[in-house]
């Protein structure tokens, strides 16, 4: 296991154990939105803020999405649908492990929506995936929501906790999930997954104390780190808002000390 433990350490920093991931691949469900025009400039600003990984399309690694700045670790997502198809819950995979590795990835990424209609086909996809970083010594990062016609409250404890569950039962090194919104919940979440647990941003918030307060909350209850990005990526710092964020997972600074540091 060599391979994927040399990869991993590529996207985890190996000192704190924990990793700041910065995902891109927006585009592909809602199009080219606020801070994702210019990829190259967005890139270059959340890399020199000191994220461990940025996550994106293949399309854009082979655009050329980087050329200058320090090295980060790159996660190529392997599927997608549109906020246009009849079930955007439904995603399907566009490229493969191999595909990945020819682009020189350190880690690749599924997307999963439990409780959709297409549960049973996604869960196939990640059983496949699986298979294949194990085969190639490749690390996996596993997106797990819970959406659809039988979920009342995508954030319920119990829903994420089965969610995270799921993924390191069917091979993920590394499982994202949304914050239930208190320690004591995510606790539950991050003792019932035997793999690293990294939270999701979602939505633009309204404050960034708001967006720390998240982080601070999901470190405490045991989170091995984020991977945030409309929250990092359209704030008015992008490269200020990520060393905010590197500084609460990386250093342990305090929600007082995030605000301060953006303030100053």
């Amino acid at each position: 296991m060599i391979g994927k433990k040399i990869r991993l350490e590529r996207i985890i920093d190996r000192q704190t154990h924990r990793t700041v991931i910065i995902p891109m691949d927006h585009g592909v469900t809602v199009g080219p939105v606020e801070g994702l025009e210019d990829m190259r400039s967005t890139i270059s600003k959340v890399v020199a803020g000191g994220a461990n990984a940025i996550l994106m399309h293949k399309g854009i690694v082979r655009a050329g999405h980087r050329g200058t700045g320090k090295d980060v670790g790159l996660i190529i997502h392997l599927s997608a649908s549109t906020s246009l198809g009849p079930d955007p819950n439904a995603k399907e995979l566009i490229c493969s492990v191999e595909e990945a590795i020819k682009l020189g990835a350190d880690a690749v990424s599924v997307h999963i929506n439990l409780g959709a209609e297409t549960e049973k086909e996604m869960l196939g996809q990640l059983g496949y995936v699986s298979e294949r970083c194990l085969e190639w010594q490749m690390p996996l990062v596993a997106m797990m929501y819970t959406r659809g016609s039988k979920i009342k409250d995508e954030y319920d404890v119990k829903n994420v906790k089965l969610a995270a569950r799921v993924a390191a039962e069917l091979g993920a090194d590394i499982v994202k999930v949304v914050y239930t919104g208190g320690v004591e919940s995510f606790t539950e979440v991050v003792q019932g997954c035997p793999v690293p647990v990294v939270i999701a941003g979602g939505p633009k918030m309204d404050s960034d104390e708001d967006i720390f307060k998240m982080v601070a909350g999901a470190l405490k209850a045991g989170a091995a780190g984020l991977s945030i990005g409309r929250n990092a990526f359209q704030h008015k710092q992008p490269e200020k808002m990520v060393a905010a964020l590197c500084k609460m997972v990386h250093q342990d600074a305090t929600v007082e000390d995030a605000v301060q540091f953006l303030k100053s």
